[in-house]
């Protein structure tokens, strides 16, 4: 007999803060044995209520309810005990340990006389690896895991927990694409099993193939409840952003290259574990270009933004800005020669969480004398800071609101307000629209394209072959350190470029 009560119920949920109401009354509902993706611009409240359902956050008002009974979840610990287990964008796990004790960290297997039982705890690791179609190591350190095989770490640890109901927040955002499709082999598991599914995700065209229904937030308000069968990614889109969209794919134009920008020569550049990553490489990219960099997370993209960056010292290798060498010296000696850097990872790189939103955006400005001097002018810091808050759509409450309690999307929107206001001459920008929603990333796009377009030499580091193939006037593919192939004229296939990646022939 089909079960009718739904496996989670929300019902009027809300939750401000002061006076920013972030979810207003909203309704949801997940049924045993589906996916339901939950959708929405950045800041639209989906976080918001997901952590209201996972107890990392109070709700003012609402109700939830577990296979119809009302239930409170006043934190982690509690959700976990209904069932509702939750993988969070960025991973929580402790890079030392093993894959066995991450998955039991706080809620050990033990034996007699308070012994740790490993066997028991690897054992189950197995079993649930098996039995969802995993496939992770129990005795591998998370620190050699790839990112997508870390993220099985996430989800395995949830179900450890025996979880009926389990949220995936951005799941695919730093997946290659052949680990996104073993994901999804993965939840087509879970909802055969009877487990239900929250998807939180920009990726319109993933969500019409793995999702069952839709819920749509815009401004902390649910405005469509929709089976996946009655809409196309055009009407999801439309429901999001709250307007008609045009159908076709935007095309963004060519740069005309000028003098040379950026220049690296030789570079060697090895890992924190030692090991050499980047392997004698060269590139250039001239004003008035995009260079796009495309390749398969970990075969040194992140090593050579760094060392461009100076936040990690190359091995040998020669890296000019603007004319100026800056390889081996510090971060400040490249942003004064001209550069940009919009980082891979906004939380550890690019911002400051426990700051407010003010002293992020203006810290890139503070040479600018007409802040003050030789103490800062606060009247002056908040005015710059409001009108860049304006200008990158950053949607935040009030400017001196912590960084940490900004969406995702709306932290990025805040670091690129910092990077590109300063008009640099060399803007080197890595995965810059992860977590931001389809009206954002064209806002980013745009900005890129204006600031190629007056002159500046943009080299873009992303795992998102469309966006590579969209923006970049030549594209670069890394491979285990180097640079082995180059595209440039008409834009090539993401099967061309896709061989590349994997180390296959062109």
């Amino acid at each position: 007999m089909k079960q009718t009560t739904p496996l989670l119920e929300m019902r009027g949920i809300t939750k401000r803060f002061g006076p920013l109401t972030a979810v207003d009354g909203v309704d949801l509902d997940v049924r045993a044995g589906e996916v339901h993706a939950l959708l929405g611009e950045n800041g639209a409240g989906k976080s918001t209520l997901m952590n209201c359902l996972f107890g990392l956050q109070q709700p003012d008002a609402g109700e939830i309810r577990i296979e119809g009974t009302p239930v409170r979840v006043d934190g982690p610990r509690a959700a976990l005990r209904h069932g509702i287990g939750m993988v969070h964008q960025h991973f929580k796990l402790v890079p030392s340990l093993t894959v066995a004790e991450n998955v039991f960290l706080g809620h050990e297997r033990m034996r007699a006389f308070g012994f740790l039982d490993r066997a028991a705890q690897r054992a189950r690791v197995a079993e649930l690896s098996e039995r969802y179609g995993i496939g992770v190591d129990p005795d591998a350190k998370v620190k050699d895991l790839s990112v997508g095989a870390q993220q099985r770490v996430e989800i395995i640890r949830a179900l450890s927990e025996d979880v009926r109901l389990l949220v995936l927040d951005e799941p695919t955002a730093v997946l290659t694409p052949q680990e996104t499709e073993r994901l999804f082999e993965t939840l087509r598991g879970f909802v055969a099993a009877g487990l239900g599914v929250v998807l939180i995700s920009h990726h319109l065209s993933e969500v019409c193939r793995i999702a069952d229904r839709v819920t749509v937030l815009r401004h902390g308000r649910r405005v469509a409840a929709e089976r996946v069968a009655d809409v196309d990614e055009h009407r999801l889109a439309e429901l999001i952003v709250g307007k008609d969209l045009p159908r076709q794919t935007k095309e963004w134009g060519r740069g005309t290259p000028g003098a040379p920008k950026l220049e690296v020569r030789g570079l060697h550049v090895r890992d924190s574990r030692g090991v050499e990553l980047i392997k004698g490489l060269d590139l250039t990219v001239h004003a008035g270009e995009i260079v796009g960099i495309a390749g398969v997370a970990g075969n040194g993209q992140t090593e050579l933004v760094e060392a461009i960056a100076g936040i990690r010292r190359p091995g040998a290798g020669s890296i000019r800005v603007a004319g100026v060498e800056v390889a081996g010296r510090r971060p400040r000696a490249a942003r004064v020669a001209g550069l940009a850097h919009v980082p891979e990872d906004r939380n550890t790189r690019g911002l400051s969480v426990w700051s407010p939103v003010t002293d992020n955006i203006v810290v890139g400005h503070l040479d600018d004398r007409s802040l003050g001097r030789p103490l800062l002018k606060p009247a002056r810091v908040r005015r710059l800071a409001e009108r860049l808050i304006e200008r990158f759509d950053v949607r935040v409450a009030h400017p001196g609101v912590f960084a940490k309690r900004l969406s995702g999307g709306n932290a990025q929107k805040m670091v690129l307000a910092r990077e590109l206001s300063r008009e640099p001459e060399v803007i080197v920008c890595c995965e810059p629209v992860r977590g931001l929603d389809i009206a954002a990333t064209e806002f980013v796009h745009r900005q890129l394209v204006e600031h190629r377009d007056r002159g500046a030499a943009v080299l873009l580091v992303s795992t998102e072959l469309p966006e590579i193939l969209s923006l970049a006037d030549r594209i670069l593919v890394m491979f285990t350190g180097e640079v082995v192939g180059e595209f440039a004229g008409d834009r090539p296939s993401e099967f061309e470029v896709g061989r590349l990646m994997l180390g296959m022939s062109a």
